[in-house]
């Protein structure tokens, strides 16, 4: 599957530099709004140790690592939603990820402006939730119009979907974004059309600077307390802090981390928090043509991690053989597996485990 976060904040709080460090990319980042116009593209390898742990054991033709896009996404301001700044045309390409990634600034430093005068990372935050709502409710009441008038020829289908929208539409005009609302899977049907925004999950990164990376200021803990207060999550990455790890080889990072005491880089927390928000799980497949990691959301099927690879393998499922990444990596093979009883065949009812070695057998 393909997954793509959306880097969005305030202009002037680092998306663009923590974009460059964590995709390499060419985004512009510099002192003044809307230095990014057009949203800039990142793809980038997901590190997993098993990855290159099964490619040691199988010596594979080619080891192909599962991928996160990146977008980094233009600063957005107070009045977007009425076309102040890049207005619709921000928040349009925010319809097209699949989870937020929220930059708020959290250090003070003169040089740098601010767009609104002052470091206040809470009424930050609000701006942009605020803009967010106003632009669902705009959708949400586009299609109330239109629904309205289906539900009144006797309709049943737009008379349930005029129920969800008019909850939904309560539910925003409460000042909540749509993600903390309990929906269930008819409503989420009934909503998913419409690709609202505040719908999608969301990671809030506090920028910081270097001295903060062990201790936290105001801005951080009154940020953490209405952060945590949603049940959302906030990670903290110094944005400059990731652009020197750039250039550094595999060895040098170490050190460098080590240097600040920090166990992982800013991209691994933010990927670790990408799957955990986005409900994700990984699986191999392991050949010597190829060795390769597949990511599927929790609680998929045999058959659904199947189309992952092909829609025709989910269609024409037969049998799943089932390999545990610890059992391959102490027997050293699948020869070994199948030998020691270690290998599963398993049907359509098969709930795909993190870290799963999977080969399918399916009709074409």
């Amino acid at each position: 599957m393909s997954l793509k976060c959306g880097i969005l904040g305030l202009p002037n709080v680092g998306k663009s530099t923590l974009f460059n460090s964590i995709s390499s990319g060419k985004a512009e980042a510099a002192n003044f709004p809307f230095c990014t116009i057009e949203p800039n593209l990142g793809i980038v390898n997901v590190p997993d140790g098993r990855l290159d742990k099964l490619s040691e054991l199988v010596s594979p033709e080619k080891v192909i690592p599962t991928a996160i896009k990146f977008v980094d996404i233009a600063g957005l301001v107070k009045g977007a939603s009425k076309g102040e700044g890049l207005g619709n045309k921000f928040l349009s390409n925010l319809k097209e990820v699949d989870a937020l990634i929220h930059v708020i600034r959290c250090f003070e430093n003169d040089n740098i402006v601010h767009v609104n005068g002052k470091i206040d990372p809470v009424s930050d935050k609000e701006i942009i939730d605020y803009e967010l709502i106003i632009k669902d409710l705009e959708s949400i009441d586009k299609r109330i119009g239109r629904a309205e008038k289906l539900a009144r020829t006797g309709d049943k289908e737009k008379k349930n979907e005029l129920e969800v929208l008019l909850k939904a539409k309560k539910h925003l005009e409460g000042g909540c974004s749509l993600r903390v609302e309990n929906f269930n899977l008819n409503e989420k049907l009934i909503l998913k059309d419409l690709n609202l925004i505040t719908i999608k999950p969301i990671i809030y990164v506090a920028n910081i600077d270097e001295t903060m990376i062990s201790t936290d200021n105001n801005h951080i803990n009154n940020l953490t307390k209405v952060i945590n207060e949603e049940g959302n999550v906030l990670i903290k990455i110094c944005a400059s802090l990731e652009e020197q790890l750039n250039d550094l080889d595999e060895e040098d990072r170490k050190l460098f981390l080590d240097d600040y005491n920090l166990k992982e880089s800013g991209l691994d927390k933010l990927i670790s928090a990408s799957y955990d928000t986005l409900n994700l799980l990984t699986y191999f497949t392991a050949g010597v043509k190829e060795v390769r990691a597949w990511t599927v959301k929790k609680g998929s099927t045999a058959p659904n991690a199947a189309g992952v690879i092909h829609t025709d393998f989910e269609k024409g499922f037969i049998k799943a053989e089932v390999m545990k990444y610890d059992d391959f990596v102490e027997l050293g093979s699948e020869i070994k597996c199948k030998e020691n009883g270690k290998l599963a065949i398993e049907g359509k009812d098969y709930v795909v485990n993190d870290g799963d070695i999977m080969h399918f057998r399916f009709n074409v």
